[in-house]
């Protein structure tokens, strides 16, 4: 790992810190907020790549989990990973990777579509795969209530890929960071 590779990840890390200053929406079906943090973890991925978006994802968890209050609504300790929000928080670390990997696979043929796609399944899909079983068990309801209660999420989840994409392909055009 290059020193530039390490400044990446900070950069990012301090990134999700900023978005977390924007205040949380909270649905009254589930205890997840809404956040700009999502479109930080799609950003990690899409603009570093899998490995270094995926380590800038830990490094800001080891931030939250330390205490510094970085999640949205300032919150932050070892606390937030048991809560309801806990398995998304984890997921973010997953997202990213998958959202890196995907842009990494369609570098060459790299356009917003498939920015966009690569946001919507590692940001959005496999983001939901992990927080919605998790949601299901901490607040001791059924997956599906879960499920259903997280859709409210969706439409600005799509909002936030669409933001991605752009931000993806705009900076894979101007300023290469993922080798080609």
């Amino acid at each position: 790992m290059t020193t530039r590779d390490i400044v990446l990840i900070a950069l990012f890390a301090a990134i999700m810190a900023v978005l977390g200053v924007f205040p949380p929406i909270t649905l009254p079906v589930i205890a997840v907020p809404i956040t700009a943090q999502s479109l930080g973890v799609m950003l990690a991925g899409g603009v570093l790549g899998a490995k270094r978006g995926a380590l800038s994802m830990v490094l800001f968890l080891a931030l939250v989990a330390v205490g510094l209050p970085l999640l949205s609504g300032g919150r932050g300790g070892i606390g937030v990973f048991f809560g309801a929000s806990g398995g998304f928080l984890l997921g973010w670390i997953v997202a990213a990777f998958v959202v890196g990997l995907l842009v990494e696979r369609f570098w060459e043929s790299l356009n917003y579509i498939n920015a966009f796609i690569a946001s919507v399944v590692g940001g959005i899909v496999v983001l939901y795969a992990l927080g919605i079983p998790w949601i299901s068990v901490v607040a001791g309801i059924s997956l599906g209530q879960a499920f259903t209660g997280s859709m409210g999420f969706i439409p600005g989840d799509v909002v936030k890929a669409v933001i991605a994409a752009l931000v993806i392909v705009t900076v894979a055009k101007s300023y290469p960071i993922i080798k080609k």
